[in-house]
């Protein structure tokens, strides 16, 4: 076994392969606005080389570094009136901690709720005048609170349940608070209340009663205009997440009934007159605005890819985070222009995504392509499995898959069921063969992947992170000879430690996924943990693991590690000082250089 730690040091820009460059270039997230005063924004950027908060006063073109932290910081909120700025303060990425602010003009950080302890977080809303705030947390001992806090006085509690839930949103006035809970026990699909500032119950929707049929419910927020009872929420009625208007006051439901194919979000203009639709399908997304009034929907024009985030601004226009495949994330506007341009290097692009479709035991299973131009197979060939499992690969910039084409290699990603993006049923599938539900569709594609000549089965890879990582040891184990090598990143390895370890929150999920506890249904948490298959895998492994990740804890993989240890398996384990993967972008660069090499040494040819 060989175990690495350390750092590495940027290269000089002419010496730096373009993979690299890929990782290093700054790149920035689709910014935030406050509600009142539009022209101050929050985004994220990794200028740095770390991942922080930045402020952008739009008035003046002023950015301004908010957070300054040695693992980054991600989750960050802006007050409506602009005047604050909100971030979580965790240790090490450990995402146990409270809620921190800061004047949105520079100035000492505070502690943003005085009394509470702190916590995984469950959401967050704050209210318009500056004062208000409702704070959701998550701890073992407690399950979901939340608390209603306002300055000058003591936090006070409005909701407490054992099952996961979270704060929805906070009305334009304040006078309403929207939760999603899982009280019914099933973590996949959300119910909906409505709570009084008071915590009694205002209004309920719960999809999951009266049918056969799982069915969920998400809050997308309330109309922007005081006094306004309308609540924008999902649904998945008919078989996939669509929109509907929920007056929460008379109980009226408006059914938008879009006639588009795939999954649709949506969120306020911000006048409350219409809606910004995003339509997600078949791992391409597209925008819409959407007319409450006269239910005219038309498209907002965008480049053909993938759209991760958008905001419909004051005055009309969208901004929206663009990338595809081939070309690196922007943020556009329908204005023509790019809004915000980091300044330093430009990532390099990649090749384009190909679409293919297999049969598989589920249905059509949707992949996607990329492999090095002018080259042709069989080539040694990298599944790339997402994580999630409730995700989806994309036509979307990610220069992890784009190293590997760089270095000779074929790409193949899978929306195994599982995923979203394809219907309720293809999300929901997994329940109770979790994880052998997902790997019958990796091995349909990796099927095809050899019969079509794209992939050498001498020369096949899986890998992936988090949930990926969890099938790809999964894999290696229930298809020892299918699979040449395998590299896992922040993996479920030993799925009962992982379980008894992991934040309050994933234990519901799990319980959903299995039906139970380990102790409930204890066979299915054996046919779905990689460490009972672990004496049969042959393949080299490479796993990495952040020593403080709350999602895929340390023990359990350790414990898969000493099994591997035991019967002299060819193995490599790299630890780093970080949560469910790292903020930092020499560390990135680092895990993936460790990866490379270690494909290039187990790997003929």
């Amino acid at each position: 076994m060989t175990e690495s730690n350390g750092s590495d040091s940027p290269e000089r820009k002419e010496d730096m392969p373009d993979w690299e460059k890929r990782f290093r270039a700054p790149r920035v997230s689709l910014p935030d606005w406050a509600e009142d005063a539009p022209d101050r924004s929050l985004f994220v950027s990794n200028a740095t080389g770390t991942y922080e908060l930045y402020a952008w006063d739009r008035s003046t073109e002023e950015q301004r570094q908010v957070t300054d932290r040695p693992n980054g910081t991600t989750d960050g909120v802006l007050s409506p009136d602009g005047a604050w700025i909100w971030w979580f303060d965790d240790k090490d990425g450990d995402e146990f901690g409270v809620w921190r602010r800061q004047p949105f003009g520079g100035g000492a950080d505070e502690a943003a709720v005085p009394g509470l302890e702190p916590s995984y977080p469950a959401g967050l809303a704050l209210g318009r005048d500056g004062r208000t705030a409702v704070v959701g947390r998550s701890t073992d001992e407690d399950g979901t609170t939340i608390h209603l806090a306002r300055a000058g006085g003591d936090p006070v509690e409005v909701y407490r349940h054992r099952e996961s839930a979270g704060v929805g949103d906070l009305s334009h006035d304040g006078s309403l608070i929207a939760v999603e809970h899982t009280e019914h026990g099933d973590a996949m699909h959300s119910a909906l209340r409505v709570l009084r500032p008071d915590g009694t119950a205002l209004a309920e929707l719960d999809d999951t009663k009266g049918g056969t049929v799982e069915l969920g419910l998400e809050v997308l927020g309330f109309a922007p205009v005081d006094g306004d009872t309308r609540l924008l929420i999902g649904h998945q009625r008919r078989g996939r997440w669509e929109p509907l208007v929920w007056d929460v006051a008379s109980g009226v439901e408006t059914d938008l009934a879009l006639d588009l194919p795939g999954d649709v979000s949506a969120e306020w203009y911000p006048d409350g007159s219409a809606l910004l639709i995003v339509h997600s399908f078949e791992a391409r997304s597209e925008l819409f605005r959407y007319d409450l009034a006269s239910r005219a929907l038309d498209q907002v024009p965008t480049p053909a890819g993938s759209v991760s985030g958008a905001t419909a601004r004051p005055d009309g226009t969208v901004e929206f985070l663009w990338s595809s495949a081939a070309e690196p994330s922007t943020v556009r506007s329908t204005t023509g222009g790019v809004v915000l341009d980091p300044p330093g290097m430009k990532s390099p692009g990649s090749v384009p995504v190909e679409d293919v479709w297999v049969e598989g035991p589920g249905g059509r299973i949707h992949a996607l392509i990329q492999k090095p131009v002018g080259v042709t197979g069989p080539l040694p060939t990298v599944f790339d499995i997402h994580g999630g499992p409730t995700w989806h690969d994309s036509d979307s910039f990610a220069a992890g898959p784009a190293a590997w084409v760089d270095h000779g290699y074929a790409v193949v990603r899978v929306n195994y069921r599982g995923s979203t993006g394809y219907g309720r049923a293809w999300t929901d599938a997994l329940k109770h063969r979790v994880g052998l539900i997902e790997l019958e569709d990796i091995e349909a594609v990796r099927e095809w992947a050899v019969a079509s000549g794209l992939a050498d089965p001498d020369r096949l890879i899986l890998t992936g992170g988090s949930w990926g990582g969890y099938l790809t040891l999964l894999g290696l184990g229930t298809q020892p000879d299918a699979w040449t090598m395998g590299i896992a990143a922040v993996p479920v390895a030993d799925y009962v430690t992982a379980y008894h370890d992991e934040m309050e929150a994933l234990k519901a999920m799990d319980r959903t996924l299995l039906g139970g506890t380990p102790e409930e249904v204890p066979e299915r948490f054996e046919a779905s943990s990689p460490i009972t298959y672990v004496d049969q895998a042959k393949a080299p492994v490479y796993i990495s693991a952040g020593v403080n990740d709350p999602r895929c804890p340390i023990r359990q993989i350790d414990n898969y590690v000493k099994r591997l240890e035991a019967r002299g398996a060819a193995h490599e384990v790299y630890r780093y000082d970080a949560g469910h993967g790292s903020l930092v972008v020499d560390e990135r660069i680092k895990q993936v250089r460790l990866e490379l090499d270690f494909a290039r040494r187990h790997l003929k040819g």
